[in-house]
């Protein structure tokens, strides 16, 4: 049936949704308390566990049809349950193709034949009313879905009115009235929908000559409804996931993780990486083994575990995929790492601005504010393939010196040389390259300062300590952070038992645990060492 079975989507604001964990995450203070040193050995060591903190994996096997379809169905409960819980703005809505596009001039097509055929059957004389009672016992079903267990009296009235069997009996004897039946309904929706969609009863109400448009109107509004009823159910169920929140992500992934060989390769891949890196940066100690060769101190758990964290920051998703354990959260993390790029950004010019030109412009924090609002909207839309970066810093060069020109003239400084201005634009042309000083100062302390928020078991403290240089991008920074950390911390109490499992393979067991063939050494590189 047209206008009544179609897809719906979601629709949030972005900027609310990683903040949106921060309740969720406050869950996981007593894990992220812990430090590498107080961390013991033997919980990462120890063979001993219980089903319930400890996550297993089948052996490999061939997966049947049922069981991949019924693992996607996992997935796609698991995504839907996370975004519920970590995003307060989500909401479902009608699908609305885009305009012009061939889905919506196919569908626009095909129900102006469906609308078109049943004012056909109308119009014959005598009137042909199949079609019209398969609409109004789909309106009979749809209104009956709205109603509450307990509506007993509601339920039995509309039974009633739209008994089928009568109303077949009346059009046998050309006694039916279609417009009563029309207006009934019309009527009853009034009573279920929400005050939202008053004005949308009050225009059915007042359209009642076109038998064909009433009917087409009722459905569309129903669909209306429909999605608000939807997205009544999601706000109720919203505090009761959240409650649950970590118990059914993990029991819902361990499901899949049980029917799914590999379900957790990307996620070994990536906690492998950060342990490599790490062991390559550890200075052996000063025992010796029985070769009389200095040993490598093993990185703590946590700290291969943060330094993983911090590799989601930069993941390059065009290399490989996010771990599998980090899938619910990428539309979030995409858009951070888009944040932070620009932040970067805008923070790098503004350094090279400062040490270029020098004097005549410290201390100014209302030009400072200029150029930094000036150099984030000309930077905006940066994370897309088709964003020319050189042109686009050729641009805010050009405003810059423009700026700082009206400036120092108007406190009778002598205006920025051609030279200087030349000089300056080389030097915010160049953050383009990855070996730029400045580039490479700033996302070193970006870095540090989020790698000090990972570790922090109070992170919320430290979200305004930013280190020296990123003054200037402080409150975005600090926003940042917060979503960032509000990510961390949950996916680290939800997923935790799993990471925990994998780090005491990779680190301490005698054989590594099954992933990709190309991660078969990882014994090798902790024990070589």
């Amino acid at each position: 049936m047209p206008l009544n079975n179609e897809r719906l989507i979601s629709a949030s604001s972005g900027e609310d949704q990683g903040s949106d964990v921060e309740s969720s995450s406050e869950r996981c203070d007593s894990m992220t308390s812990t430090s590498d040193l107080d961390c013991s050995r033997e919980s990462f060591t120890s063979d001993c566990s219980s089903k319930h903190c400890t996550p297993s994996s089948s052996p490999p096997k061939t997966l049947t049809l049922d069981e991949v379809m019924e693992s996607a169905r996992d997935l796609s409960n698991l995504s839907f349950a996370h975004e519920i819980i970590v995003n307060r703005s989500f909401h479902l809505e009608p699908d609305s193709p885009p305009q012009g596009s061939l889905w919506k001039i196919v569908r626009e097509n095909v129900h102006k034949a469906f609308w078109d055929i049943l004012e056909s059957e109308l119009n014959d004389d005598p009137p042909e009313y199949g079609q019209a009672i398969r609409l109004l016992e789909e309106i009979r079903e749809i209104l009956l879905s709205f109603l509450n267990p307990g509506a007993n009296r509601m339920r039995t009235q509309i039974m009633e009115v739209l008994d089928m069997d009568l109303i077949r009996q009346q059009v046998d004897n050309d006694a039916v009235d279609i417009h009563g039946l029309a207006s009934y309904i019309i009527t009853t929706m009034g009573k279920m929908c929400a005050p939202v969609r008053d004005e949308e009863i009050k225009k059915l109400q007042d359209s009642t000559n076109n038998i064909v448009t009433m009917f087409r109107e009722i459905f569309r509004v129903l669909d209306l409804m429909k999605a608000d009823m939807v997205n009544f159910t999601i706000d109720n169920l919203r505090p009761v996931l959240q409650r649950q929140s970590v118990e059914y992500e993990r029991a819902t992934f361990q499901s899949i993780l049980e029917k799914t060989p590999g379900a957790l390769d990307h996620t070994t891949a990536w906690i492998k990486s950060s342990l490599e890196e790490l062991l390559s940066a550890t200075i052996p100690t000063e025992q010796t083994n029985s070769q009389g060769k200095g040993q490598r101190a093993l990185p703590g758990p946590f700290q291969v575990l943060n330094a993983a964290f911090l590799h989601i920051l930069t993941w390059d998703y065009n290399k490989s995929p996010l771990p599998e354990t980090w899938m619910t959260d990428e539309t979030r993390l995409r858009e951070i790492q888009w944040q932070l790029r620009r932040c970067q950004a805008v923070n790098e010019v503004l350094l090279i601005v400062c040490s270029t030109v020098g004097g005549p412009i410290q201390g100014l924090s209302s030009l400072s504010d200029r150029l930094k609002r000036m150099t984030s909207v000309l930077l905006d839309g940066m994370h897309s393939p088709h964003f020319k970066m050189d042109e686009a810093l050729e641009g805010v060069s050009a405003q810059i010196c423009c700026e700082l020109n009206k400036s120092l003239t108007e406190r009778n400084y002598p205006t920025l040389t051609p030279a200087l201005q030349a000089t300056l634009t080389g030097q915010i042309c160049s953050i383009t390259q990855k070996d730029n000083p400045i580039r490479t100062l700033v996302e070193d302390r970006v870095q540090q300062y989020f790698m000090t928020l990972i570790c922090d078991p109070k992170p919320q403290a430290k979200l305004e300590q930013v280190p020296v240089g990123l003054t200037a991008i402080k409150p975005e920074l600090a926003l940042i952070g917060a979503k960032f950390i509000s990510l961390v911390n949950y996916n680290k109490t939800v997923y935790g038992p799993f990471y925990a499992d994998i780090i005491r393979k990779l680190m301490f067991s005698s054989s590594p645990p099954a992933t990709n063939p190309s991660q078969d050494s990882t014994k090798d590189s902790i024990t070589t060492s």
